[in-house]
């Protein structure tokens, strides 16, 4: 088994951390502070090709592989976890859901503009009353002659007010329960679209959450996603992607959280010495860092599955629940080390640390991670 990166990857690393260094950092408090949603850094990231990596090149995409995005991921996410998790819905959910099982036209139509930057899409799955639960859908498609009627509400839509292309999870006959399930692709522009006030998070402020309710909204059959009563087999196949992703971001968060500590140690002196010799400050650190190589590997075997064409669903749901406790617990070790300058918007460890408890909740929660587990590993 090698344990070396390629040059590419290499290259693809350090792209990414001089991309959050040299243009995400400078504004990251204020984006944070005000809820700013991040144009003008999110339009250098598709210049960047930042937002279609792993799609094909036929359509304006990377055609790199998942350790590639992961690498990139983590870099973003140390400076700006707003920036990468728009980054990771672009990529994860919306192009490669879109590349994975729509139809070539499907393909033609909204790829280039999405891997560019032009467009951002956003995937609507959860609901007032179905979150965790995706089986119990409210949204309706209604079939007709030659289209879908669409109403309905989805909330903690992650680029809500700024995607122009939405994937939407609806039931469209309740009788099939989960396999009456159908997946849309939703132009922004299409009428029958309200937008919702923007959610005040506790973290990733700086990306845009809005419910977006869809009211007797007519879409083409041709923007069907599969076959008819493919829905929910689309959101969790393509969700067992995302977590990938998310648990990068979650890597991210807590290798960030980590070296702006251990930076931090070395300057800050105590009772004559730097506190790093302090060896109550030291084993943290110590436990830090072993915990984040234990949650990079993970991370690594679930990318490294699906570029494999392996079955990714348990190692993507042990990345995903690991990262996510480890990022919360790290982030939370890296404001103690920092002391009083830790709960301090300067010093950035307490924008990490409120940044980190969303990776336990979104993508599934670490409760369904358990149960994705469990369940995979008792069968």
């Amino acid at each position: 088994m090698k344990f070396n990166f390629s040059e590419e990857h290499l290259m693809i690393q350090k792209s990414a951390r001089d991309f959050a260094q040299q243009e995400l950092l400078p504004g990251v408090i204020e984006r944070d502070e005000l809820q700013k949603f991040p144009k003008d850094e999110i339009n250098k990231m598709g210049q960047m090709g930042f937002l279609g990596m792993m799609t094909s090149p036929k359509y304006g995409g990377g055609g790199m592989d998942t350790v590639s995005y992961i690498l990139a991921m983590e870099e973003i996410s140390k400076i700006d976890a707003s920036s990468s998790v728009i980054m990771s819905v672009n990529n994860s959910l919306v192009c490669w859901g879109i590349e994975k099982y729509g139809t070539e036209e499907q393909k033609q139509k909204y790829l280039p503009k999405l891997t560019s930057g032009e467009h951002i899409g956003a995937f609507c799955l959860s609901e007032p009353e179905a979150g965790s639960d995706a089986t119990s859908q409210r949204t309706t498609a209604i079939e007709k002659k030659d289209h879908y009627i669409l109403n309905g509400t989805k909330n903690w839509i992650t680029n809500g007010n700024s995607a122009s292309v939405y994937l939407v999870i609806a039931q469209s006959d309740i009788e099939k329960k989960h396999k009456g399930i159908n997946a849309f692709i939703v132009e922004r522009n299409w009428d029958g679209i309200s937008i919702g006030t923007k959610e005040n998070k506790l973290g990733i402020r700086g990306s845009d959450t809005h419910s977006v309710m869809f009211s007797d909204l007519k879409v083409p059959k041709e923007n069907r996603i599969g076959e008819d009563g493919f829905g929910f087999k689309f959101a969790m196949q393509t969700l067992s992607g995302g977590r990938i992703g998310i648990a990068a971001q979650a890597l991210g968060i807590a290798s960030g959280s980590y070296e702006l500590a251990l930076k931090y140690s070395k300057e800050r002196k105590a009772f004559g010495k730097p506190i790093c010799h302090h060896q109550a400050i030291a084993f943290k650190l110590a436990n830090m860092a072993t915990e984040i190589e234990a949650a990079r590997l993970l991370c690594l075997k679930a990318a490294w599955d699906k570029d494999n064409g392996r079955d990714y669903s348990l190692s993507g749901a042990m990345a995903k629940l690991y990262c996510a406790e480890r990022a919360m617990q790290i982030s939370v070790e890296a404001v103690q080390i920092h002391g009083g300058y830790g709960y301090v918007k300067e010093y950035h460890v307490e924008r990490l640390m409120r940044d980190a408890k969303i990776t336990q909740i979104y993508e599934g929660t670490s409760e369904i991670q358990k149960i994705v587990i469990s369940r995979s590993i008792l069968s």
